[in-house]
């Protein structure tokens, strides 16, 4: 992999230089475990403060994997599963780690939305007769507050439901695996029919920061501190060696959550460091700065691959962008770009994602378009 410019994820560099320079200045301070300290606390204050929601419960989790199971083992009983769409990171990604955990993922349909025709090759290698447009729109991979209902709905009017795993919370992400976002209405759609069922709803924000500075979205992190009962802010992917930020908007719902957190092996002895990191992501706007650089150099990167005339497979407004390309072609550009691979497009294309991230430049763009 060496020499090859990477664009295959967002969490393939370090930390911002403001954390490695924390890290070090702290380095030699004893300093109290488990998310005891100063730091953590100080972090904690100052998301809730751009929350909005001064009585939050906030925790630091290492990872996106076990920071969703750990949360979704504490908001269910022993009999309850979780909603989530078909293409939901739990339901696809993630080895099983929901069930292995002993809750089952409840799947819905993830809304498809496919917006123009399939595309056919040009001989450019690019995609679809020199058109740009994206084969699926900006609504792919969500769920629709419609369909969780009628999910819901159909358990209970199951006069076996009792013998059946219950529907216990609902999990989303922003951005969906897809790099799509939901709208505040869509949001507040989904938010009402979890309280009709006092049921909590759940969101993933792994790339929360790429979502919140999109130019697309009518969302504000204080919006989602109000209609959701539990999210978290993603370090992993915005800046951040590591670490998740766990906020319980309304309080967490069990009584003693650190005995979770712990049988989940998600209680970090070091807790201080993910204090320290998510205090620096949160200190002077850092953490939306850096999001937003990702944006813009998306914005950019997209504007390349549709001058060039690549077809983009998804209307995606964040930082993930889809392309499709021809299988020879792609051979080609493997030799000098890390890329993500998504799905077999047909016999002779195939989807691949280009990931900006925090750090990305103008001249990582180029460089990537001198290759495309």
């Amino acid at each position: 992999m060496a020499g090859k410019i990477s664009f295959s994820s967002d969490y393939t560099k370090g930390a911002h230089p403001r954390i490695l320079q924390r890290l070090t200045e702290t380095n030699y301070e004893q300093i109290d475990g488990y998310g005891t300290d100063d730091y953590c606390k100080s972090a904690a204050d100052k998301i809730r403060k751009v929350c909005a929601a001064p009585e939050s419960d906030v925790f630091f989790l290492v990872g996106g994997t076990q920071t969703n199971q750990t949360i979704i083992d504490m908001l269910l009983e022993p009999y309850e599963g979780v909603v989530a769409a078909q293409t939901g990171h739990v339901a696809a990604h993630e080895a099983g780690a929901i069930e292995f955990s002993g809750h089952k993922v409840l799947t819905v349909p993830s809304l498809p939305r496919k917006s123009t025709e399939s595309a056919e090759s040009d001989e450019s290698g690019s995609a679809a007769s020199g058109s740009h447009r994206a084969v699926y729109s900006d609504q792919v991979g969500k769920i629709s507050a419609a369909d969780v209902k009628k999910l819901i709905d159909d358990f209970y009017a199951d006069d076996n439901h009792e013998h059946m795993v219950f529907p216990g919370a609902v999990y989303i992400s922003h951005p969906t695996e897809y790099g799509t976002l939901y709208s505040k209405a869509e949001l507040e759609e989904l938010s009402k029919v979890c309280k009709e069922y006092d049921i909590p709803l759940f969101l993933d924000g792994a790339r929360l920061g790429y979502g919140l500075m999109s130019k697309r979205t009518d969302v504000t992190i204080e919006d989602i501190a109000r209609l959701v009962d539990v999210f978290y802010i993603g370090g992993t992917k915005v800046g951040a060696l590591f670490g998740e930020a766990v906020v319980f908007p309304h309080k967490v719902p069990t009584k003693h959550p650190v005995p979770i957190i712990k049988q989940h092996g998600a209680l970090l002895a070091k807790g201080w460091l993910l204090g320290l990191m998510f205090d620096t992501l949160f200190t002077d706007n850092l953490y939306f700065d850096i999001s937003a650089n990702a944006i813009e150099m998306a914005e950019l990167l997209r504007k390349g691959l549709e001058e060039k005339g690549y077809q983009i497979y998804i209307d995606s407004p964040t930082n993930q962008q889809f392309i499709v390309m021809e299988n020879g072609r792609l051979q080609e550009l493997s030799e000098h770009v890390r890329y993500g691979f998504w799905e077999k497009f047909d016999d002779t294309h195939t989807v691949i994602r280009l990931a900006t991230d925090w750090a990305t430049t103008k001249e990582d763009i180029d460089t990537l378009m001198s290759f495309l």
